[in-house]
C-alpha cells in the first residue's frame, strides 16, 4: 500500500483502506467497519493520493468509493486518532489562532476537493450511515447509489459545531439554501428514500443489490468516452459558479479539447458506420 511521500502523516493501518483496479474500475473501500468507517488522517491522505493517481492512470476510467460492513459508509473523521502536531515552544498554548482553520483546510477540504477534482467519474456506494464529513464525502461524488438501510446525517449541530468538509458549498448547491439550512439546523437523520426524493441520491436499492447495481453503473462508465465525461464533469461542477459568458466559453474550449480525442473520432465513425462505438478512454 503506497503512502503519500509528501505527507508527514503515518501510513494507514494495514487494510484500513483498500484499492483494487479491475476492468477500468478503481474500487476504493474504507475498511474499518467496527468504527463505522471513520477516517483517520492516514486513511484520508491515502484516498487523496489514489484519487490523484486515478486522474493520471489511463487504465482507470471510473472510481467507486465505498465502505465495508453494515454500520457506516463513513461516519466522518476519527477524532480519537488525530495526528500529533509539531513541537511547540515553551509557554505556547496548546491551540493557537489559525490551528483549527489550517486543520480543516489541509484535511477534509482536501479530501472533498480530491473527489470533485478527480478527472474520472466517482460513484459513491453508500451501504449504511453517511454522517458529518462522511455525508459530504458521498455528496462530492458524481453519482450516489445507496442501500435502503442507509441514512444521511448532518451531525455537526449535535456536537455544537458548524458544518465543514465542504458541506455548505455542496448541500446548498444540491438542495438550495432553505432545505440545506433545515438539514444543518436540526441534524435529523435523512433516510435513503427521502434522500433520493430531495435529490441527494441518484438511486436507492436493497443492500443485497447495491454491489451489483454499483458495478453495473461503473461498467457503463468504464466503457464510455472517458475524456468527454471528464470535461462534462468539469463544466457541470463549474456551472453554478459561472456567469453565462464564462460558462459558454468553458463549454466551447471543452468541446474543442474533446473533439481532438480518439474516442470522439471513434464515436463519429461508429455513427457513420451504424455500429456500436468502442471507446478506449483517450
Amino acid at each position: 500500500m503506497a503512502a503519500d511521500a509528501k505527507s508527514s502523516t503515518p501510513a494507514p493501518a494495514e487494510d484500513a483502506v483498500l484499492r483494487r483496479i479491475e476492468n477500468g474500475i478503481a474500487w476504493i473501500t474504507l475498511n474499518r467497519p467496527e468504527a463505522g468507517n471513520a477516517i483517520t488522517a492516514a486513511m484520508r491522505d491515502q484516498v487523496i493520493l489514489w484519487l490523484e493517481e486515478a486522474s493520471m492512470d489511463l487504465a482507470v476510467r471510473v472510481v467507486v468509493l465505498g465502505g465495508t460492513g453494515e454500520k457506516g459508509f463513513c461516519t466522518g473523521a476519527d477524532l480519537r486518532a488525530q495526528a500529533a502536531g509539531p513541537a511547540r515552544p515553551e509557554g505556547a498554548p496548546d491551540r493557537a489562532t489559525g490551528d483549527v482553520a489550517r486543520l480543516i483546510r489541509t484535511g477534509w477540504q482536501r479530501l472533498v476537493s480530491a473527489v470533485l477534482d478527480c478527472e474520472k467519474p466517482v460513484i459513491a456506494a453508500v451501504n449504511a450511515t453517511a454522517a458529518g464529513g462522511g455525508m459530504h464525502l458521498a455528496l462530492a461524488c458524481d453519482l450516489v447509489l445507496a442501500a435502503e438501510e442507509a441514512k444521511f446525517v448532518e451531525v455537526f449541530i449535535r456536537r455544537g459545531i458548524a458544518p465543514d468538509a465542504g458541506g455548505a458549498y455542496l448541500l446548498t448547491r444540491l438542495l438550495g439554501p432553505q432545505k440545506a439550512k433545515e438539514l444543518f439546523f436540526f441534524g435529523d437523520d435523512v433516510p435513503a428514500i427521502e434522500a433520493e426524493r430531495i435529490g441527494l441520491v441518484n438511486k436507492v436499492v436493497p443492500r443485497s443489490e447495491l454491489a451489483g447495481e454499483v458495478e453495473a453503473w461503473a461498467t457503463r462508465l468504464a466503457n464510455a468516452p472517458t475524456k468527454a465525461i471528464s470535461v462534462t464533469k468539469h463544466l457541470t461542477n463549474r456551472a453554478l459558479e459561472s456567469d453565462r459568458a464564462t460558462s459558454l466559453w468553458d463549454e466551447a474550449v471543452g468541446q474543442e479539447l474533446v473533439t481532438s480525442t480518439a474516442d470522439c473520432r471513434e464515436g463519429l465513425a461508429a455513427f457513420a458506420e451504424r455500429r456500436p462505438p468502442v471507446f478506449r478512454g483517450w
